[in-house]
This record gives C-alpha cells, structure tokens and sequence, in this order.
C-alpha cells in the first residue's frame, strides 16, 4: 500500500506521513512549505516563490541556500517516502497529491503556524479573507481526498427462493449495470464484486456507506412467478436514505440472460437521469461554496443542458467551480470548453472572437493535462467543428479519440453530426445509432435525439428527424439547432403551416437570429443538408 501524507490545514498545523511508523513534521517552515503546496494548483509552486513567500525577499542565494536546506532536511525526517510526495526542479516544486489527505482540525486556517515573513502572513491573510476558497478546503479537510463524480454501485440481486440459478443471473445483472454505469464520464462505479457479501444479508445504510463509500446504490431481488422471472429494483440516495425509484422488470424465464440487456436500458437509463435530477434538487437555494465537490460536475453538466437560459448560465458557475477546486482534471476543462462552444453555437454570445478563444483554452488545458483523453479530443474535435468550421481537424479528432476509447459514446454522437454536416447521411445514422446504444446515463438525452434528428433529416429520412426533434424538443425546447431541423423536416414533409408555426417559435425564442449569420457561421452552410435548411427556413418565413 502506498504511503499516506495526513495535513491538517485549521487549527493545529499538522503533517506527517503514515506508513507503519508515523512520521511527523516538526518545523513551522518545513509545515508551511507543505500547506503552500497543498493549497496550490496541481500542488506546483515556483522555486522564487516559495523563497520569497518563507524567508522574505533576501538575496537570492540566501533564499536558495534555505529552500535547498529544507528539502534536504525534509529527505531525511521522510527517508524513502520524500519522492513519494516530493518532486523537485531547477525552477519547480512539486507535492503529489494523490496521496495526501486533508483531516479536519479546529480554528482558523494555519492558526497555529508561527510564520512571521511578510509574504506568508499575506498569503495566510489572504486565503484567509477570501471565504469561498476557505470553504472549499474545510470540504477537503472533512472529506479526505477529492473527488468531483458520485460515487454508485449496483448490488448483486438477491434470489428470494435461494435458487442458485437465479443467484448467478442476479449477480450477472448487477454486473452489466456497473458495466454500462462505469462508461460514463460523470460517474464513478464501485464493482459489484465489492458489494457481493454485503448482499447475502439486510442491507444497513450506513454499513454501505462505511463499507462501499457510495453516494447512490441500486439493490433488489430476482424470483420466479410460474414462467417468468421478475427483477424488483431499488435506487437510493445513501446520504438521505430516500428510496428515489422502484420498479421491475419481467420476461420470460426461458430467455432471462437474452431479454434482460435491453430491458436494463431503461433502468439505466433512469438512474442517470435521477443523479442529475437529485443532485439539482439538493443543491437548490445552495450557496455555490457550500456545494460538495462531488456534486459540482454532475451539476454543471445537466444545468448546461436543461432548457432554461438560467439553468444555462447557472452550469459555468458549477463547473468553474469545479475546475477552481481540481484545477488538474482535464474532464471538467473539457465539459467547460463545451459549455463554451454550446454559447456560441446557441446564440448567446455578445462577443464571438472573445468567447472562441476561451473555447479553445478550455480544450487546450484539458489536452495538456491529458493528451490521450478521449473525452478532451472530443470536445476539442467540437469546438473545431463548430466554431472554427475546420472539419478536416475535426474529424481527425474524432478518429483519435475512439481509437483510445472506442467505447466514448459522445465521440460517435458528435461524429454522426459532423457526418451530417457533410452530407454523409447514412454513416451519420449509424454513428448516432451506437452513440445511444453506448451512452449509459440520460441526464441530457435531447442532446442525443437533437443530433439524430440531423443524421436522419442529412439521410433523407424526413419523419424519423420530425420524430427525433419533437422527442428532444419535449425536453428542451431552446435548442435553436433542433428548431432549425424541425422546421427543415417539416418543410420537406409538405407541412408548410407546421414549418411556419415552428418557424415563429424560433424567433420567439431567438428574435435576432438570421438567415445571413446561419450561412456565414454554420459548418453545413455550403452543403446539400445546410442548402435544404436555408430553403425551408426561407420558405417559412424566415429572413
């Protein structure tokens, strides 16, 4: 087991390090180091810096001299465990936080820490004086290591007959849940391997919660009712308690391993959309620092595409947040990058260069900090696509990233749409096909159905993209690129009173959008599906 470095932050100012024999440190500047590190992003301060912030402004091989001092000091109390925390650069030191904990203590922040350099005392005040990050490191003390996904797991179903036959069928549907479950990018799954002895007796709450460390668990039964078998499932939040569903599913007892997939879509399914709808719930009327780092991300994502422009603006303060918090977690700079290429795809920006290049920071950062990411290159490949109508790019972005992950459903979701953007429609279906086949949680679901109605309107298949844009519509009815789609397919299905009251919809949604801006910014707008779009949009009354 790797070693563990406890910091305490309030009150009492503590570190050391456990593994076997404790190892505790001493000196108030050997603890400062430590606190400045841990309070840094990515645990990395400058050399100059930490010389300056602990022995003052002195001449440089004076401060140079102390720091050097320090870390040689610190090498000997740690021994062997110091390049497990420590890494050091000509310019850089670096603590790796993978394994250090924050545990709570009393008082204020460094209270204890008789530090008396200028520059500390203005780095202590100032975190001091700023109670949002003082907040956000009281979360870090009291929950040990960060994390910004729920945490879930799926127990094995329990045969209440004692069938051994059901057993194994129940054991095997808890693992297709987690399976499908840990395809997800906003959650994290606990194995049900880890809950298979929790299963064979009374389910305690707070035993899973010690036991599991999970903010959600699905649990239930299997049995046989004459020849059918029937899975009885429960879904609760392990924080509160609450039972959040329940629900079965049945089929024949001859065909059970062949039915069961595609009955279980749809409670997985369900349980993406109760995280997000839960989390939403929780975190109402909550101020922003008071928020779990474990809810932020899911947050954020199902804010950014719920309906409602609020809801919309609301999502960046999650997920800047988030990204604050973990500024080393390329995800959360990779959905903040989408956040900022859906301002701009969806009319909301005041200022397009401006927020194009924040886009592409975004998609940078989450690169830098994970090349091989497929989620990062995917977002980077939709931020090409859409904004910058670089589509060669794109596509080579999105080809990267299923070949490290050919498993990234949003990947092939947003494949399909560059596809449709060049008029291959058929590949565009099935690239959105598997994208709904792989995306495991549905806590934006009209996303999926907006951009398979694209696919199918490019393919010709006008009254499947009607029905996919109504189904993504009924959800969330201010995405101007299903409006625009809705009103193509209608216009091509010969209702022209349909295209036109749609077409008033839009305006009434988005009054300054026109049909000039749609051919100068949209990818497809020189194509045969964007020429299709101009058409109807022109035949419907819009200018």
């Amino acid at each position: 087991m790797a070693p563990r470095m406890e910091i305490a932050l309030f009150g009492t100012c503590a570190v050391r390090v456990q593994d076997g024999t404790p190892v505790e440190i001493r000196g108030a500047k050997h603890r400062g180091l430590f606190a400045i590190l841990a309070t840094s992003p990515m645990g990395r301060r400058s050399r100059s810096s930490l010389q300056e912030t602990l022995w003052g402004a002195s001449d440089y091989d004076s401060g140079h001299q102390n720091l050097r001092r320090a870390l040689s000091d610190l090498r000997k109390q740690m021994g062997e465990h110091f390049d497990a925390f420590v890494s050091a650069t000509a310019t850089d030191v670096q603590l790796s936080l993978e394994n250090v904990h924050f545990v709570p203590g009393q008082g204020a922040f460094l209270q204890d820490l008789n530090v008396r350099e200028p520059a500390f005392v203005d780095w202590r005040d100032g975190l001091r004086a700023r109670p949002e990050q003082l907040a956000a490191l009281g979360r870090a003390s009291e929950g040990g290591v960060r994390r910004l996904r729920p945490r879930i797991s799926a127990l094995p179903l329990t045969a209440l007959d004692g069938d051994p036959g059901l057993a194994v069928i129940g054991d095997w549907v808890a693992e297709e849940i987690c399976r499908s479950l840990s395809r997800s990018r906003l959650l994290t799954v606990i194995s049900h391997l880890s809950g298979r002895a929790m299963a064979q007796r009374v389910i305690d709450i707070g035993d899973v919660r010690k036991t599991l460390g999970v903010d959600y668990l699905v649990s239930g039964t299997i049995r046989r009712q004459g020849g059918e078998v029937i899975c009885d499932f429960d879904f609760v939040d392990i924080a509160t308690g609450e039972l959040l569903w329940n629900r079965n599913i049945v089929c024949h007892a001859g065909k059970a391993t062949e039915h069961l997939p595609d009955h279980l879509a749809g409670v997985i399914r369900a349980i993406g959309r109760s995280v997000a709808e839960t989390t939403l719930k929780n975190l109402r009327g909550m101020r922003l620092p008071d928020v779990a780092n474990h809810e932020l991300l899911i947050a954020g994502v199902a804010s950014m595409h719920r309906r409602a422009l609020k809801d919309f603006l609301t999502a960046r303060q999650y997920l800047e947040e988030a990204a604050w918090r973990s500024p080393e977690t390329s995800d959360i700079h990779a959905w903040l990058g989408k956040w900022r290429v859906l301002n701009i795809f969806k009319g909301y920006t005041t200022d397009r260069a401006r927020d194009t290049g924040r886009a592409l920071d975004c998609t940078a950062r989450a690169l830098d900090l994970d090349p091989e990411s497929s989620f990062a290159l995917t977002i980077d490949g939709f931020a090409q696509a859409n904004i910058l109508r670089r589509m060669d790019v794109a596509g080579q972005r999105y080809t990267a990233a299923l070949d490290n992950n050919p498993n990234e459903s949003l990947s092939w979701l947003l494949r399909g749409a560059l596809l449709a953007f060049q008029d291959e429609g058929a590949a565009a279906v099935r690239a959105t096909d598997t994208a709904r086949r792989l995306s495991p949680i549905d806590p934006f679901g009209y996303y999926y159905d907006s951009l398979a109605a694209t696919a199918h309107l490019a393919a010709g298949e006008f009254a499947r993209a009607l029905d996919c844009a109504a189904r993504s519509l009924s959800t969330n009815d201010r995405h101007i690129s299903t409006l625009r789609t809705k009103i193509a397919a209608q216009h091509c299905l010969g209702d022209g009173e349909g295209a036109r009251a749609t077409a008033r919809d839009l305006m009434s949604r988005f009054p300054d959008f026109r049909l000039d801006d749609y051919r100068r910014t949209h990818p497809s707008a020189e194509k045969r599906t964007g020429k299709l779009v101009i058409e109807a949009l022109r035949a419907a009354g819009i200018s």
